[in-house]
């Protein structure tokens, strides 16, 4: 592996980020909150002295990524961006160092889990950097990167597979460029879209920008203490409801439905499979919430089909599901391991993986019934390889032995057995909301440091979905010489 490769990619994300904090600082200066401009200033200078000093290392003339570059590219990038993301906090005097890292991080990875325990005592500009952190991290760092930055280098390609989620990278375009750029106009109409219409529902235009972010970046940062249920609005519910369901989904056959029409919708199975896993959900917990938890029925479903859709994609509260009875509260945790769609800006397990695990399954039943019959897994009409069928066996492993060892490991700080699994599960798959000292009205703050350390490791490891951040942790991995 060629270090000065990956120092070239690395100071052009860094300069690209300083940018990027043109954005918070500008908002600081107009509202007149000079702490926060100095914070986000020193910031700026920060990231470019950063640049520089990589740029002294990098590589003049940048030749073709190899699959090794673009993994330490990717994991070195996110740490890079979590870390000037955690500056604001900070220097702001804000946030102590382990905490302001914590925040950036789950801003950054969607997970939405928060140490600050009141924000309405926090600077405007660095809500609204939350929520820009939410939108960065939730669409991709390095698939923005390349998106906006065609200067990175050749055969980036690697690094887009690194950082996107799902069993196998759909490409809708020929050339990845294309693909990405497409992409992110696709992402940033959906997020213009939502910031309107919330606006018209009655949120300011700042308000409505910041929950406009989090909805697409599926994070769930809010503005009030409150979350959601400050808005206490069947409108907004409903709009968020819906963007969330569409976060949720996979962006490349969005665009696959503007270019070919909706019929490619109604093709994908796993898009099939995700509605009809909501719908199920939002009827068993509507059902359950007005048989067992005392609520009348338009109230149970406003609150199941909201929730219902938060915690599969972004965390966001409207009610305090800590109270419901138990078969709720199994059924939002079992929404929590599934997460959203391949390719969406949602994390967990993925629907695509639970599909082919599901058919793996079957067809290892029908093998015992008929074992010399050729069984084969298709997925939208198309044969799916036996080596991507071990890949999502492996990864759904690691997946439940990850929930189940760092569940334990919280346990060891004292947390209940039952809290400690789903902190584990909402972390690994960046959702945000737990359940008991974690729940749907508490933060994350009281929770001690050491924990809160394996709790960033977690969410890293959950966006970047296993392999990528356990690659890195091999000491082979960093030989230059190693063959790969």
């Amino acid at each position: 592996m060629d270090l000065r490769v990956v120092f070239y990619v690395l100071a052009r994300l860094t300069l690209a980020a300083a940018g990027v904090l043109l954005v918070p600082c500008a908002l600081a200066l107009l509202w007149g909150e000079g702490e926060a401009l100095r914070a986000f200033a020193l910031t700026q200078g920060l990231a470019i002295a950063l640049w520089g000093v990589l740029v002294t290392h990098a590589r003049r003339e940048v030749r073709a990524i190899t699959m090794r570059e673009g993994i330490a590219i990717t994991g070195l990038g996110w740490c890079i961006g979590a870390g000037l993301g955690m500056l604001p906090y900070v220097l702001g005097g804000c946030l102590g160092f382990l905490d302001g890292f914590f925040e950036s991080l789950s801003g950054f990875t969607g997970t939405g889990a928060t140490v600050i325990t009141s924000l309405s005592e926090m600077p405007r500009s660095l809500l609204f950097w939350r929520s820009m952190t939410h939108w960065f991290g939730g669409l991709g760092i390095i698939v923005i990167f390349i998106a906006l930055l065609p200067q990175a280098g050749q055969s980036t390609v690697y690094m887009y597979n690194a950082e996107t989620t799902g069993p196998t990278h759909d490409r809708v375009m020929p050339r990845l460029q294309s693909m990405t750029g497409a992409l992110f106009r696709l992402y940033a109409g959906l997020t213009l879209t939502a910031a309107v219409i919330y606006w018209l529902c009655g949120m300011d235009a700042v308000t409505a920008a910041n929950h406009a972010l989090s909805t697409l970046g599926t994070g769930g940062f809010s503005t009030y203490d409150a979350n959601a249920m400050a808005f206490d609005s069947v409108w907004i519910e409903g709009w968020m409801s819906l963007f969330m369901v569409i976060a949720g989904g996979n962006f490349a056959l969005y665009y696959k439905v503007w270019k070919k029409g909706a019929g490619a919708l109604r093709r994908n199975t796993e898009f099939r499979v995700y509605l009809a896993i909501l719908a199920c959900a939002a009827l068993l917990v509507t059902a359950n919430l007005a048989l067992a938890g005392g609520e009348t029925l338009p109230q149970a479903a406003r609150y199941a089909v909201f929730q219902v859709a938060s915690l599969a994609t972004t965390g966001f509260v409207t009610a305090d599901f800590d109270r419901w009875p138990a078969l709720s509260k199994g059924v939002l945790l079992t929404l929590m391991v599934i997460g959203g769609c391949a390719g969406s800006t949602a994390s967990g397990l993925k629907v695509s993986r639970v599909v082919l695990l599901a058919k793996s399954s079957a067809n290892v039943f029908l093998a015992k019934l008929h074992p010399r019959a050729l069984h084969v897994v298709r997925l939208n009409g198309h044969t799916v390889p036996v080596s991507v069928l071990h890949r999502v066996g492996h990864f759904f492993f690691l997946y439940m032995m990850s929930i189940a060892l760092f569940a334990l490991a919280f346990t060891a700080f004292g947390v209940p057995i039952f809290d400690a699994v789903g902190i584990s599960v909402t972390t690994l798959g960046n959702v945000g909301p737990a359940f008991g000292i974690a729940g749907a009205t508490c933060t994350f703050a009281p929770l001690p440091a050491g924990m809160k350390a394996l709790l960033c490791f977690e969410m890293l490891l959950g966006r970047l979905e296993i392999f990528t951040l356990l690659a890195m942790l091999q000491p082979a991995f960093w030989r230059t010489k190693h063959p790969w």
